[in-house]
């Protein structure tokens, strides 16, 4: 079973996660960042992955810290749930289309920590949240993963579509990158291990 837990308690959060890389789509995502809960759930749905998170944070001084910490906690828990990374197929590739949006992202799931994300939102917030936490979230996830993650915003209007079609296509990427291959023995790399 494919599956780890986290909790994280800080003086500027308090959060509880768990993840199941082979589940249904089921979320159970209860934060006071209401539009980060929102792209948790689409990335489970879209991942056909399980998740279950309860955080609360400093909301009053901005989204900032909890939004940072749930990205580590999720990164932590999928590095964990992956265990040896046998047989997986390692990389994921999605493009989603989400209205006037178009988002790409690639993964691989190679055990060395990186980020490159391009593309502009035309808006500083979503609601009361502040775009540029889209970076800090994916940033975070793919240090504690341990993974390469590739993000490009191809084009898009609405800031709402282009950060939706950006979690829904990493769900996609990362369900590819972690589904297991019968035809692949121990680990896809030459060095032999990840």
């Amino acid at each position: 079973m494919r599956i780890a837990e986290r909790t994280r308690k800080t003086k500027e959060t308090d959060i509880a996660l768990s993840f199941s890389i082979d589940g249904k789509g089921n979320s159970n995502i209860e934060t006071n960042v209401p539009f980060m809960s929102h792209m948790l759930d689409l990335f489970t749905k879209h991942g056909n992955f399980d998740l279950t998170v309860n955080a609360k944070g400093d909301v009053d001084i901005d989204d900032h810290h909890t939004t940072e910490d749930i990205g580590i906690c999720l990164g932590q828990v999928l590095l964990e749930a992956l265990g040896d990374k046998a047989g997986i197929k390692r990389y994921g590739t999605a493009f989603v289309p989400m209205d006037d949006a178009l988002a790409q992202v690639s993964i691989d799931l190679s055990n060395r920590p990186h980020l490159e994300m391009r593309g502009e939102f035309p808006s500083q917030k979503v609601g009361t949240f502040d775009t540029e936490l889209v970076h800090e979230f994916l940033w975070k996830l793919a240090l504690e993963a341990r993974m390469n993650l590739h993000v490009i915003v191809h084009y898009g209007t609405n800031t709402h579509h282009m950060i939706e079609a950006v979690f829904k296509a990493l769900g996609r990427a990362l369900d590819e990158a972690t589904t297991i291959d019968p035809r692949i023995t121990g680990v896809p790399s030459t060095k032999g291990m990840l």
